[in-house]
């Protein structure tokens, strides 16, 4: 697994190296199930001829770089994942820039600025969506309250002050949405930013 450090690249670099790309995949290590290593995860993005592999907590975050288009590349990678490790999850892929203006536009910033640390990136979540929604039925806000949901164009933002296991979105809000979805705490996220702009 490769890493690489220093001031942000440059053009030359990202000619080099490729532009950077963020995977997301879904269930991965949650309890005892579809575990994989980290550093056998970032072994297949290597095989797959990937740059700049690296791993980000246990959940299944990477970050690689790539030279060419990567139309396909969730099918490949859930492929080669599932050929060397035996576990099928699906995976989302995202160039640096989507990543980016995804966890830019949270609107629920100045709701948790005042719970500020780890404590608040625990209970801020940000669910990434594969394909484009329609119109979506949002539940109730005074239903929901304390919890706080908010539908975007290409995520899900919550504030859940009581844990995500403690949440009052009913299931079948997320039957709404077609293709994948994958959540992610504040705290990943910001991890996965930093990686970018190493």
């Amino acid at each position: 697994m490769s890493a690489s450090g220093g001031a942000p690249r440059g053009g030359a670099d990202v000619a080099l190296h490729g532009a950077l790309h963020v995977a997301l995949f879904r269930g991965i290590n949650v309890g005892t199930a579809k575990a994989i290593a980290m550093p056998q995860l970032a072994a297949v993005f290597e095989t797959l001829g990937y740059t700049d592999v690296r791993s980000v907590l246990r959940s299944g975050n990477i970050v690689f770089g790539a030279t060419s288009d990567q139309s396909g590349a969730a099918e490949r990678i859930e492929a080669a994942v599932l050929a060397t490790t035996g576990v099928q999850s699906s995976v989302l892929v995202l160039t640096a820039t989507e990543f980016r203006a995804i966890a830019e536009a949270n609107p629920l910033g100045g709701v948790t600025a005042d719970a500020s640390g780890s404590a608040a990136g625990s209970k801020t979540f940000i669910t990434f969506l594969s394909e484009p929604h329609g119109t979506i039925e949002v539940p109730d806000a005074a239903a929901l309250a304390p919890e706080i949901l908010r539908v975007g164009d290409s995520a899900v933002y919550q504030w859940m002050p009581d844990g995500s296991q403690q949440t009052k979105v009913p299931k079948s809000f997320w039957k709404q949405f077609s293709g994948h979805v994958t959540a992610r705490n504040a705290n990943t996220v910001r991890k996965l930013l930093e990686l970018l702009d190493d």
